[in-house]
């Protein structure tokens, strides 16, 4: 068999890798989270994107209700959290108290935000397409928000040390904080390619740099404890 040989097969949702994520839908006084894979972005501006959810599940009838949810992007220091938001009903248990995550009030919509996801993704629904399993909600993205810890001093979003995870037919993947080539690349000029590596080392001293300091102001404070501990010590002899 060639490796260019293909053996047909049964027609299916194989559109392999999905971002998986963390949906919170409903409110304050009741609220869940489920974790959905089949989402997307349908248009850039104004933003809008879809999540489908199966009509059987707890948070469909919350977000139909309420006409919004939150998008929470997934780490790979989340992904138990994220497999078990998937796999068991808010109906059933408090998922928020039996994962120990911390939910945030969210800025623009009544429905909270998960504090340890790195991205949320404050919607609004437009409208709801029905399909025989699942119903998609599409919606405006109203409110964004980031982690202070991924915006370097340029301003820039570093997705790489997010550690990100993906779905991928059944399996949770962690993305590699090395991208193949940024978007452009096959076409981009000399001069150009140089000029962002040189963009690229600047951030990466800069980030050094304020890991150095970091460090630093730690072991300042260790040593300030032991002075401190010393003193005590003399005194009570």
């Amino acid at each position: 068999m060639s490796n260019n040989e293909k053996i047909k097969i049964k027609p299916g949702t194989l559109l392999y890798p999905l971002p998986a994520v963390m949906v919170t839908a409903g409110n304050a006084e009741k609220k869940n989270i489920i974790t959905i894979a089949w989402t997307g972005i349908i248009n850039s501006d104004p933003a809008i994107l879809y999540i489908s959810v199966r009509k059987s599940r707890y948070s469909h009838a919350m977000i139909s209700e309420n006409g919004e949810f939150v998008i929470n992007l997934t780490t790979e220091k989340l992904a138990r959290a994220t497999d078990f938001a998937g796999v068991r009903s808010g109906r059933n248990i408090d998922k928020v108290g039996e994962l120990g995550l911390t939910l945030i009030p969210g800025v623009t919509n009544d429905t909270p935000m998960i504090a340890e996801s790195p991205i949320n993704l404050e919607c609004k629904v437009l409208e709801v397409r029905e399909y025989p399993t699942h119903d998609m909600f599409i919606a405006e993205v109203v409110d964004a928000h980031i982690s202070a810890e991924f915006v370097n001093e340029n301003g820039s979003y570093d997705f790489g040390r997010m550690n990100l995870i993906a779905f991928n037919h059944g399996g949770y993947y962690g993305l590699d904080d090395q991208d193949m080539g940024r978007f452009g690349f096959s076409v981009m000029k000399e001069k150009t390619k140089r000029r962002k590596e040189k963009e690229a080392r600047g951030i990466i001293r800069q980030q050094s740099r304020s890991r150095r300091g970091s460090s630093k102001k730690r072991n300042n404070g260790i040593k300030a404890t032991s002075n401190i501990n010393k003193k005590k010590k003399t005194i009570s002899d």
